[in-house]
């Protein structure tokens, strides 16, 4: 009989689904080398199954039909709109005081075609980010099932910010918004977007509608779900209303602050998954957090003000982007001051929740303390006792003479 030596399950996970050449018989014939995308498909961590690493793979099929519609005069003028920002307008030399023509750019109904191959974009560079960087570490670190998804989670998100922080902060610079303050509530015209602004936004966008596939891609937990169905959506709700408000100088400048806050976050919590000793770097950023949701603050009420208090037409047009009435102001100051009060509020609950945690651990390890301490005096005394009573012989009287 051929023999049907088999390896145990250690070895066959770590060769990919092959079985160790070293254990099989001279008379068994080997199984054909499997696929690589099923190999690659077990060697995720901790991770999304075998429908977590092919979706990128589709996601670029998909991407490479409209960059082939370039290719073709029927079908070019319809990939440009998936592939290029559209709704431009070419503003005279005269009047941006320049040596040439510049093109400027309104939101419309296309934005939603390039929002979306960009949204496939995002897709890509996320499984990209997650296989070749964020998997490698969590097989060197070895870290449990649960440490491995906060680590993808703030790995993913770190990287986000960082670059999302980066780019703002140059187009804040390169716009002259930090020279001149004044410039994110008069910026003129103020219904036209650069080059730069628009393509940032519709990026923003795109990443956060990516985020609602990969809760299925990532094969995230139910009772997950909804909290990050609510980050996602307070992200898209402020963003859409930041561009369609034409606030966009506004936007960027607290998507800044917010992201430098959010990205600082995560970066403690993955120096605290490499190391314990790292918790101090939280109470710096519970630090950092608050003075974000106060400057946030600051500056939504002073800018928004004096945006929309500038002008004398209460007139509401959003072609033009005049949003100056009352119902606008009290909208777009009272939705920053809500989440700021929501975000601040759940840090306030978890701090509560933690704080009331430690202080039971710390009662019940005195209560261990003190009841082994009460253990340990009973045992000595009754070993004294005893060792009075039993180990000592009684005394033999002395006869008298």
């Amino acid at each position: 009989m051929l023999s049907s030596a088999r390896s145990s399950p250690l070895i066959y996970y770590f060769l990919g689904g092959r079985s160790d050449p070293g254990l099989t018989s001279e008379w068994e014939v080997e199984s054909p080398e499997p696929l690589p995308w099923r190999r690659r498909c077990k060697e995720q961590p901790g991770g999304g199954g075998c429908g977590s690493p092919n979706h990128a793979d589709i996601v670029s099929c998909v991407g490479m039909f409209f960059l082939l519609g370039l290719v073709f005069e029927g079908t070019a003028e319809a990939s440009i709109v998936f592939l290029t920002l559209q709704h431009s307008v070419a503003v005279p030399a005269a009047e941006e005081q320049a040596t040439g023509s510049r093109s400027l750019y309104y939101y419309g109904v296309k934005d939603l075609a390039t929002v979306f191959f960009y949204m496939l974009v995002a897709i890509i560079i996320h499984a990209t980010i997650q296989e070749y960087v964020l998997d490698k570490i969590n097989r060197r670190m070895q870290f449990t099932k649960a440490k491995q998804n906060k680590f993808n989670e703030s790995g993913q998100f770190g990287v986000f910010y960082f670059f999302s922080c980066i780019w703002g902060t140059f187009i804040l610079i390169s716009e002259n918004c930090l020279s001149d303050p004044t410039l994110i509530w008069r910026a003129h015209p103020h219904s036209m977007m650069t080059f730069q602004m628009k393509f940032f936004y519709i990026s923003q966008l795109a990443y956060w509608f990516h985020a609602f596939p990969e809760l299925y891609f990532q094969k995230t937990k139910k009772q997950d779900i909804p909290r990050q169905v609510v980050y996602i959506g307070l992200h898209l709700f402020h963003i859409t209303g930041a561009y369609l408000l034409y606030l966009n100088h506004l936007g960027l400048l607290l998507l800044v602050l917010h992201y430098f806050v959010e990205l600082l976050s995560h970066m403690c919590g993955l120096f605290y998954f490499s190391d314990e000793k790292y918790q101090k770097g939280i109470s710096l950023w519970a630090i950092v957090f608050i003075l974000g949701r106060l400057v946030t603050l600051i500056v939504s009420v002073v800018t928004v003000g004096f945006h929309l208090v500038g002008s004398q037409n209460q007139n509401p047009d959003a072609i033009t982007g005049n949003v100056n009435v009352l119902a606008a102001k009290i909208a777009v100051l009272s939705s920053s001051c809500t989440i700021q009060a929501y975000i601040t509020w759940n840090l306030i609950t978890l701090w509560l929740q933690r704080w009331i945690e430690d202080s039971n651990i710390q009662v019940s390890c005195m209560k261990k303390k003190r009841s082994r301490s009460s253990k340990k005096r009973t045992e000595n005394g009754v070993g004294v006792e005893t060792s009075n009573r039993v180990d000592c012989p009684p005394k033999r009287k002395e006869k008298s003479s």
